[in-house]
């Protein structure tokens, strides 16, 4: 009696939820956007401009004069036209509510798990996404967490039916938590954040050199029996074809890591987080490593730090020619938010919009090497793109009208809007979303 209670109230409880809208279908004719400012996204930006897009690749970009027959003409004038925002360093899709373990798919049990797969965790029907995608994020990299090496990466984009439909570039890179010469602790009693020393720094360091040395060895070997899934996980490391993304705030941390990958072969280390990269800026350079910064929106790490350090830190590293993206690393429902560490960037780093805006498209692309698909608005990538009232990195004016991935013109329905739908009609407000 008990579990049929239990039954009947819950299938009460699932038909009043109402659910994600469904993907959208793919483009069927020639779409043309017309009169809008054309943020390309490598700096260039066109005024009254034209795009046109067939079979979700971007066809013409160009002024008003770029031709438009037979398609479907949208007239956008007066709004700004950008590439798709890319979120690198997140977790959107790999877990749902913080608090509710069965909601959490991002990390495995172990220390060492390079052979983990993200993208199967993928879930298309999380309610974060829909949110996300509302401030113009159109893709996202599914990242694992926890222990040394957590597993591969994949770059996945916000609309689809499953992990199948929605990976647009699979496995792009291994990611490591460098074993630093402190941890950080965090007591849920104060919510204060302390650091003391890491104990297990060496044991981790050794562990890892024993693991690269055998991967490097491994890779090697032209037909190896049996395979070794940890190890074959790990080949594309020495050829390039796979980025290590290595997790790393302090200044000695970055510097030892950059130097372990070298030394072990990687091609294409990435530091992310970097909090402290303001102190390595010349080593950071010398070596041509990119860096993904974690959440601007945080105080310094020492008192005696500029207050606005971590706002002025990505004009400071994009100045000395290092290529820069911004994440919300570790803050999965902040994602949304992204678009608007891009502005402060640039009000704080002395940085041109345009500049800033690279930080969150291109630059993210070029890192993840999706940059022959997506990141600018150019003729031949994918028309992955979005129609925004005003300037995509205030937050005032961000404000999406329309969004396409792949040409398929995206609903842009979340939770968030059919709460306040619902809610101003309770209380008899005029609903000025309509």
């Amino acid at each position: 009696m008990k579990k049929l209670t239990l039954s009947i109230l819950l299938l009460a409880a699932l038909k009043g939820v109402a659910q994600n809208p469904a993907p959208a279908r793919p483009q069927v004719r020639p779409v043309a956007l017309t009169g809008a400012t054309i943020h390309v996204g490598n700096g260039q930006v066109i005024p009254n401009g034209t795009i046109v897009f067939d079979k979700g690749v971007i066809t013409a970009v160009g002024n008003g004069d770029t031709p438009t027959t037979g398609a479907e003409v949208i007239n956008v004038a007066g709004k700004h036209v950008y590439p798709g925002v890319i979120s690198p360093a997140a977790t959107v899709g790999l877990q749902e509510v913080a608090s509710v373990r069965a909601t959490l798919d991002y990390q495995e049990t172990g220390s060492l798990n390079p052979n983990v797969r993200s993208l199967i965790a993928y879930n298309t029907d999380s309610e974060v996404i829909p949110t996300i995608r509302n401030n113009g994020l159109l893709m996202t990299q599914a990242v694992p967490d926890g222990g040394v090496m957590a597993g591969s990466s994949s770059v996945m984009q916000t609309d689809a039916w499953n992990w199948e439909d929605a990976v647009l570039k699979a496995d792009d890179g291994l990611w490591l938590s460098w074993p630093g010469y402190f941890a950080r602790s965090f007591d849920f009693e104060t919510f204060a954040v302390s650091l003391k020393k890491n104990e297990q720094r060496q044991d981790g360091i050794n562990a890892l050199t024993a693991t690269f040395a055998d991967a490097r060895a491994y890779a090697d070997l032209k037909n190896p029996a049996p395979k070794n899934l940890k190890l074959e996980a790990m080949k594309g490391l020495f050829d390039g074809s796979k980025a290590l993304y290595i997790r790393a705030n302090y200044g000695k941390d970055i510097i030892e890591a950059i130097r372990f990958a070298k030394q072990m072969g990687v091609r294409k280390p990435v530091i992310v987080g970097a909090e402290d990269a303001a102190r390595v800026i010349d080593f950071l350079k010398e070596n041509q490593v990119p860096v993904i910064l974690g959440p601007m929106h945080r105080l310094p790490n020492l008192q005696d730090e500029d207050v606005y350090l971590p706002y002025k830190l990505p004009g400071m590293l994009q100045k000395a020619g290092i290529l820069v993206s911004l994440s919300y690393e570790g803050e999965w429902w902040r994602t949304r938010n992204l678009p608007f560490q891009a502005g402060t960037a640039a009000g704080f780093g002395g940085l041109d919009k345009e500049e800033a805006l690279k930080m969150i498209t291109s630059n993210t692309a070029r890192i993840m090497g999706i940059d022959n698909v997506v990141g600018t608005l150019e003729k031949g990538k994918h028309a992955t793109l979005l129609v925004s009232k005003g300037d995509l990195l205030d937050m005032r004016t961000n404000v999406i009208e329309h969004a396409f991935i792949q040409g398929r013109h995206i609903n842009l329905d979340d939770k968030h809007k059919r709460l306040y739908h619902m809610y101003r009609e309770k209380y008899g407000q005029p609903d000025l979303g309509k």
